[in-house]
């Protein structure tokens, strides 16, 4: 029997996903300046960016990154323990853990690289995890791969998440959740999660990828905002590149963690440290995340107006309070079609499509940061209504009173992205 060709198994599985309209398509931005972009010479309104504060061109980020730059190189050479950990990505880690009231914290080079740290260091063959069906694929291959059981629960169902903990009590078990949920924006119900550990002797750790900034006292994310700290929720996760608009990761926790981790996390240990100008970038992005309020105001503000004008317009809406507003079409196709229709009006809002998301549940992915403004919001609504064939001419019958909107104070020059001539 011959040995099957690993490239044309390959190729195949390329093949039947294009059958099903799931291929993904990479663009390259040829521009981008605040909540525009610009695509295929196009320039386009941006809905489709995790940049939820508004923050990865703020003029403050770009300084704190080339002054660094100049002071430390580019690259930092060298894994944390072997001389690549230096001053700024001390006093990051620092912060960090300062913003979300844990004693110590870590940093890692993405949330990937984080989660699966974590759990390949936490787990063992024999051990459960437990995690929210709808939870981030990292989490999922994180379990897997340290060999531990991993049992799923339907979304946000904390008694079926204390049945599966309950199902070998004398195994190791550790609960994981996002905190927000990035296709869904759901928040997951934290405070009964961690009363379900509690009960069973579980450890609970949380992945605030998308919570962190937007969420909770001074932006410290959703377990902060659930008021839970160290000993309800263990193991805190969190990214560097949403909210905070640069790159990497962090996990916090007690002293016992991070000294663990330092030791056992292969994909901390055995990596080259992220550059010490992003970690003072990323200093940079924490202080304006904590103290410029006006952009959590703002956020609220435009998902109140988005939220009552899809209703006024017949756009169902899942169950979400964040800035990431889903707009669930269902097959794959019309998903496409629907896409390509807002970017014919203007705006980018890509499908997401199986396997990212489950069967017959692909949408649009609609999120809003601090850079749209009412009006754009307004145009987007509009342009979706008349994709989706529903009325565009409806009103809202309770606007927002946009009166009330904190006002934002005027931009410094934006980053602009400009492609190298070839």
């Amino acid at each position: 029997m011959a040995r099957p060709s690993l490239l044309q198994r390959l190729a195949e599985r390329h093949a039947q996903r294009a059958r099903g309209d799931l291929l993904r398509r990479l663009r390259t931005v040829t521009q981008a300046e605040a909540a525009r972009i610009v695509l295929d010479g196009r320039e386009l309104i941006n809905f489709a960016s995790n940049d939820y504060l508004g923050l990865a061109g703020h003029p403050a980020l770009a300084d704190a990154l080339a002054g660094a730059a100049l002071r430390w190189g580019v690259g930092a050479t060298a894994a944390h323990g072997l001389g690549g950990h230096r001053a700024p990505h001390a006093a990051l880690e620092a912060e960090l853990a300062e913003w979300t009231q844990r004693p110590r914290a870590l940093l890692f080079s993405s949330g990937w690289m984080a989660n699966l740290g974590v759990l390949a260091t936490l787990l063992e063959a024999g051990d459960a995890c437990v995690q929210d069906k709808l939870n981030h694929a990292c989490l999922l291959d994180g379990a897997t791969l340290a060999g531990a059981t991993l049992r799923r629960y339907p979304h946000r169902d904390v008694a079926a998440a204390a049945r599966q903990l309950a199902l070998d009590p004398d195994a190791g078990a550790l609960l994981a959740t996002d905190g927000v949920f990035s296709m869904d924006g759901t928040v997951a119900p934290l405070r009964e999660l961690a009363d379900a550990c509690t009960a069973a002797g579980a450890t609970l750790m949380v992945d605030d990828a998308h919570g962190i900034g937007v969420l909770g006292h001074e932006g410290a994310g959703s377990v902060r905002e659930a008021g839970l700290g160290v000993d309800g929720v263990p193991v805190y996760m969190a990214t560097l590149g949403k909210a905070l608009g640069t790159l990497g990761a962090f996990v916090a926790g007690s002293e016992a963690l991070v000294d663990g981790l330092r030791q056992f996390a292969r994909t901390h240990v055995f990596t080259t440290a992220l550059p010490p100008a992003l970690a003072e970038a990323a200093r940079a992005a924490l202080r304006i995340a904590r103290f410029e309020a006006w952009r959590r105001d703002k956020l609220a503000v435009l998902v109140r107006h988005f939220r009552r004008g899809a209703v006024a317009r017949g756009i169902a809406l899942a169950d979400s309070r964040t800035p990431i507003q889903p707009v669930v079409v269902g097959a794959s196709a019309r998903a496409v079609a629907v896409a390509a229709a807002l970017e014919a009006a203007g705006f980018h809002v890509p499908a997401v499509r199986p396997p990212t998301v489950p069967e017959g549940a692909a949408r649009l992915r609609i999120t809003l940061t601090a850079l749209h403004g009412e009006a754009e919001v307004e145009a987007l609504l509009d342009a979706l209504a008349r994709a989706l064939g529903q009325s565009p001419d409806a009103t809202d019958p309770r606007p927002v009173d946009l009166a009330r909107e904190p006002r934002r104070p005027p931009r410094a020059g934006a980053v602009r992205v400009r492609r190298r001539p070839s």
